[in-house]
């Protein structure tokens, strides 16, 4: 039996589906069904059941997907683990930084690096939260501050900030106002930073603001926090982003732009922090978590 074989076995069993799990491998559909049917010829069970519109786990399929997801993440562990077991006494690790992250946590961060700095130099890494929960998966950093929710069961995570939220509107539309009802933005469509970008939060604020009646949208791609800023400046649009004048998220306001807060809607977004479950980080989480016990409010 070869890895790839559960590699391919764990990507049928996720997917259910044999096209759909050989465009996530990057493969073929005939020659994964193949590799499939060749691992239940080696361990003489069937674990899948085929028909033409569906794919389902067998007893015996259901029984060796957690076994597969632990074998294969045992192997995907062992580059870092080996780093670990032979590094230096102090050593040097990364703790992500997604975009905007509030000048309060800045503190903590600059405080961690300081309580810890006889053992580890501690330093920052930038990218959005699904690259930096990855990195802390795959163990290319220890920790992360990301933006909630984030489901990933191998890593342990404890809030450090919730951040209220506002509508970016045109400001010549809203001149004298210091709050904004969601009955006023339903002319308005709703622009959100492209996906690529955009924390999960805003996927379930998007749904929210649709079900509050909220309908028109503008889609934006191939741009940034700078684009979106650029349509709300013009008139045609509003967002939602942090209300704190302190967040540097209000770096990327353009003139024209204000940020109010809602009368009538009151979402905010977390933020937590994050590592391994697993991983022997020692006094580095202990420190972490003595300095972030208390989660911030804006």
């Amino acid at each position: 039996m070869e890895m790839l074989h559960l590699r391919y076995f764990v990507a049928v069993a996720e997917e259910l589906n044999f096209s759909a799990a050989a465009r996530k491998l990057h493969m073929a559909a005939s020659p994964l069904s193949q590799r499939i049917k060749d691992l239940e010829h080696e361990l003489g069970q069937q674990l899948f059941d085929r028909s033409t519109h569906h794919v389902t786990l067998t007893a015996a399929g259901a029984a060796l997907l957690p076994l597969a997801r632990d074998v294969l993440e045992q192997v995907s562990a062992i580059p870092w683990r080996l780093k670990e077991a032979t590094r230096p006494q102090r050593s040097t690790v990364f703790l992500g930084m997604p975009a905007g992250v509030h000048p309060d946590l800045r503190d903590r961060v600059n405080a961690l690096a300081e309580r810890v700095k006889a053992h580890y130099e501690l330093k920052r890494w930038p990218g959005t939260t699904a690259d930096l929960v990855q990195g802390v998966h795959d163990g290319k950093l220890a920790l992360t501050l990301a933006r909630l929710p984030v489901t990933d069961p191998a890593l342990e995570q404890v809030p450090v900030m919730s951040e209220r939220l506002g509508a970016v509107v045109p400001a010549d539309l809203f001149a004298g106002r210091d709050s904004v009802s969601l009955a006023e933005l339903k002319e308005l469509p709703y622009v959100a930073s492209p996906g690529e970008i955009t924390p999960a939060y805003f996927d379930q604020l998007d749904h929210q603001l649709n079900e509050l009646g909220v309908k028109k949208r503008i889609r934006l791609t191939n741009t940034g926090y700078g684009g979106t800023s650029e349509i709300i400046s013009s008139g045609e649009a509003f967002s939602i982003s942090m209300l704190d004048d302190r967040s540097p998220m209000h770096g990327y306001r353009l003139d024209n732009v204000i940020v109010l807060p809602f009368s009538d809607f009151r979402p905010q977004l977390d933020t937590g922090l994050l590592w391994r479950r697993d991983r022997d980080l020692g006094e580095l989480v202990e420190a972490a978590k003595d300095i972030f016990a208390d989660p911030i409010s804006t």
